[in-house]
């Protein structure tokens, strides 16, 4: 998970969230949107290099889906191609392989979101239920 600014554009990462259990994923992203006042919900969308959606990519649509049906903010998807290259490289020459690794995919949501930030926000990204 990360939270950002829409004004300044910057995001920083929160904390690594488990898929399991299942029940719990979506109320703890949404407590964790609440704490951070979020005004809308970004989830990482894993597509194929050639621009398809696999299964990996299914799944995470399916999960924006759920956490839009539980909730009344804006959830949007974003490509989330590179991002864990991106975290490794901020990531270089700093802690240990371990340490580095739990950090990782809290850098690489920051990337996502600083990215979405970046390159428009929800007028350049599609809903869960766009097909």
């Amino acid at each position: 998970m990360a939270a950002g600014d829409t004004a300044t554009g910057i995001a920083g990462p929160l904390e690594v969230l488990h898929a399991e259990p299942a029940e719990e994923l979506i109320p703890r992203i949404l407590a964790l949107a609440e704490d951070h006042r979020a005004e809308g919900i970004v989830v990482g969308w894993p597509l194929n290099m050639d621009d398809t959606e696999g299964p990996q990519g299914r799944a995470a649509r399916e999960l924006a889906k759920q956490i839009a049906e539980a909730c009344a903010l804006d959830v949007r998807l974003w490509d989330e191609r590179l991002s864990s290259f991106e975290a490794d490289q901020a990531l270089a020459g700093q802690l240990t392989r371990n340490k580095r690794r739990a950090r990782q995919d809290a850098i690489a949501a920051a990337v996502i979101l600083q990215d979405f930030l970046a390159r428009g926000g929800p007028d350049a990204a599609p809903k869960p239920h766009d097909e």
